[in-house]
């Protein structure tokens, strides 16, 4: 590059920037530094700065430009920026920038009706779960439950909080040796294998073949008296009905409530009780445009509290118990995201550095939402009368 071209490049480069600190000036409550290439910084907000964003190319520096969060996230899985420094600071900036995107929104909502739910939700989960297990098993911890502990403490170890929330969920349904039980979306057999080592007949169910693969050899193995099968739920039938469902972290893939409330009321015997816990939202549908792209496509949405109530108030089961677990499952994304980052090298040459970024914004901007209360968590406890 001669010197006026280099010098007409560093002019511009330069009002990209000095326009993002004037729109930004008086909104920074996290300092952070952007550097470019050849080490030149420009710095935001008062103090030491918590983050610093290293842009690597023009395509990085023109997401920044733009302040829209979907391209600033596609940016850093492309390796077009780096983050150094504190990664829940780096997703508290996600509040400076625009997120609109209404043709996808659109689309996500009208796609079930189009294409078909069982479709459309069988993709979904693909998306999402059927990368190798293995993956999942380097940030999850030895329990294998994909959603929020229970913690007595802030530094207790995530698998002992884990094992708290299963035992919880035997306890609220009153289960006991021999009682069936219906696993909603079983992922990687974690309530199927607590349950079934005390001798409850649990029947998993799963629309992923990952992980019909890993629990039918779990289930052989530990030769459990239980049982997975690839069925969607909501048209899965049983000639007998189970004393309990148990549905962990998976009412954000089941957006219908009334429809899975009289599933549940024909799949439970008189006296039932249903078990769940969700990661929530009060409002249904909204999700930054990035979750919904390349975390949980379809029209996945959080757990709504009152619209699922409203429902079960219309329908034959009772509310007997409702926990608010907002700051557990601000630990529970902190411990993964923690771990997702100390196995990073073998995540980066097994599975390659966009998958692992991709995970990395996932974790650290759900456990930033859970602490800023951008987000909720509960446990409900239900009885079919």
């Amino acid at each position: 590059m001669d010197h006026m071209a280099e010098a007409l490049s560093t002019t511009r480069y330069d009002g990209v920037l000095r326009m993002i600190q004037s729109r930004l000036a008086d909104e920074v409550r996290t300092p952070f530094e952007i550097r470019l290439w050849g080490n030149r910084t420009y710095q935001f907000g008062k103090g030491e700065p918590a983050v610093k964003v290293l842009v690597k190319d023009r395509h990085g520096l023109a997401a920044l430009g733009r302040m829209d969060e979907l391209g600033i996230c596609e940016a850093y899985m492309a390796g077009s920026l780096d983050i150094a420094g504190d990664m829940l600071g780096f997703v508290s900036l996600r509040g400076l920038l625009s997120d609109r995107h209404p043709l996808h929104s659109l689309w996500r909502r009208i796609a079930p009706f189009l294409i078909g739910r069982g479709q459309t939700d069988r993709q979904a989960i693909a998306t999402h779960y059927d990368f190798s297990s293995e993956f999942y098993l380097k940030f999850m911890d030895p329990t294998r439950c994909y959603s929020h502990a229970l913690f007595e403490r802030d530094d207790e170890a995530l698998e002992t909080a884990q094992r708290r929330k299963l035992d919880f969920a035997i306890d609220a349904c009153r289960l006991q040796p021999g009682d069936r039980v219906l696993d909603v979306g079983g992922g990687w057999g974690s309530f199927t294998e607590h349950a079934g080592r005390r001798g409850m007949q649990v029947t998993s169910l799963t629309i992923s073949d990952q992980q019909e693969r890993y629990v039918t050899d779990l289930i052989r193995r530990l030769q459990l008296p239980c049982r997975i099968l690839n069925q969607d739920f909501l048209n899965y039938t049983a000639p007998v009905p189970y004393d309990a469902i148990v549905i962990l972290g998976v009412m954000e893939h089941l957006p219908d409530y009334p429809s899975v409330l009289r599933q549940c009321q024909r799949l439970l015997k008189p006296g039932g009780r249903l078990y769940l816990d969700a990661s929530a939202f009060r409002e249904k549908y909204s999700k930054p445009t990035f979750v919904s792209r390349y975390i949980f496509p379809g029209d996945h949405s959080y757990f709504c509290l009152h619209e699922y109530l409203a429902a079960v108030a219309k329908s034959r089961m009772e509310v007997l118990a409702v926990h608010n677990d907002r700051h557990n499952y601000f630990l529970t994304c902190t411990a993964w995201a923690e771990k997702l980052e100390t196995a990073r090298d073998e995540i980066v040459s097994r599975w390659g550095e966009a998958l692992y970024r991709r995970f990395r914004l996932y974790l650290w901007g759900s456990a930033h939402a859970f602490l800023t209360r951008g987000m909720d968590a509960y446990r409900v406890v239900l009885e079919r009368w």
